[in-house]
């Protein structure tokens, strides 16, 4: 069987790791004009070849490197976990002024969240080689929820009351997005002070 990614998953990995690097120095630099760290944790990934393979069977798409690396965004991602809601979307900012970047799609659940409460603000870039990276920038809160509720899910996919467990996870979403909120507004009162 032949490589899901054409012999290029090395090239890929190029890409992925000279905009993990382009990041941490924006990292950098926000924390020295703002004395926070707008980051607590950044992860990448090339996505393993069976979780693409099933991706593209799962979209009816050949098993092929023009698939996943053309038809599919998400080959390469990376999941930016920031300390505060502003952080997200100056991150955002930053990653979208990016000259090396195209912004080809953008989707902001964190104000227009999803029914079950899933909250995160994706983009999909291309680099100027071409590929895709699928961009997830998320509070702490949220990629707490993420989490929790991927482990949930997968741990039992098929329960008898699904609408109760889909109410239940809103319901957590929602106030731990009310913690993002309040833990906004008490980091730009500490700001107010200091200036």
């Amino acid at each position: 069987m032949d490589d899901i990614y054409g012999g290029k998953r090395s090239d890929m990995e190029l890409v992925l790791n000279r905009f993990v690097q382009r990041i941490k120095e924006v990292r950098q630099s926000m924390a020295a004009e703002t004395d926070f760290d707008t980051i607590e944790h950044m992860l990448a990934r090339v996505k393993s070849e069976e979780s693409m393979r099933e991706k593209c069977r799962r979209k009816g798409l050949p098993e092929t490197a023009e698939s996943a690396l053309t038809k599919i965004y998400d080959a390469l991602g990376v999941r930016i976990v920031c300390s505060f809601l502003s952080d997200v979307y100056d991150i955002r900012d930053h990653i979208a002024a990016e000259p090396d970047y195209e912004v080809v799609e953008e989707r902001d659940y964190i104000r227009n969240a999803k029914p079950n409460g899933y909250r995160s603000y994706h983009m999909i870039l291309r680099s100027v080689e071409g590929y895709y990276i699928e961009i997830q920038l998320r509070t702490i809160s949220m990629d707490t929820w993420a989490a929790l509720e991927h482990h949930l899910r997968y741990k039992k996919p098929h329960v008898g009351n699904q609408k109760l467990i889909v109410q239940e996870l809103k319901r957590c979403a929602d106030e731990l997005a009310s913690t993002d909120v309040s833990m906004q507004t008490i980091r730009d009162m500490l700001l107010a002070e200091e200036s």
